[in-house]
């Protein structure tokens, strides 16, 4: 099966600021109850994906093109850690742990996210 990615403008992604545009590359109903995300993900300048929590997920971000700071915690109000990435860099996104991505440069960020769950849950 082929099918064409379109890409649909999205604003405050997870909470965040700023807008984007998401290409989702297989729809949540073709992973089968594996995840819920395989999509391709650009962040225009100043925009970001909100702090926010994976439960019963996890999810890899592949910067694809661009920079910027990639921000992860144990809690919600609690330390974060705040990571400058770049093109080539993985940020993996433990279960549980709280994460937002934030672009801080004057061009776009574009990057991959897979959301995949734990063993034995199924979305």
């Amino acid at each position: 099966m082929v099918h064409e990615v379109k890409g649909v403008e999205f604003e405050g992604l997870r909470g965040g600021k700023g807008k984007g545009i998401r290409y989702e590359i297989i729809p949540k109903e073709e992973l089968y109850g594996h995840g819920r995300l395989y999509a391709r993900n650009v962040l225009f300048a100043g925009s970001s994906v909100g702090w926010h929590q994976h439960v019963n997920d996890t999810e890899p971000y592949y910067i694809l093109r661009g920079e910027g700071d990639f921000i992860e915690g144990d809690s919600e109000n609690g330390e974060r850690k705040v990571t400058h990435v770049r093109a080539g860099d993985v940020c993996t996104i433990q279960i549980g742990q709280w994460h937002s991505l934030e672009n801080n440069s004057d061009g776009e960020l574009e990057f991959m996210a897979l959301i995949y769950n734990k063993a034995g849950y199924l979305s």
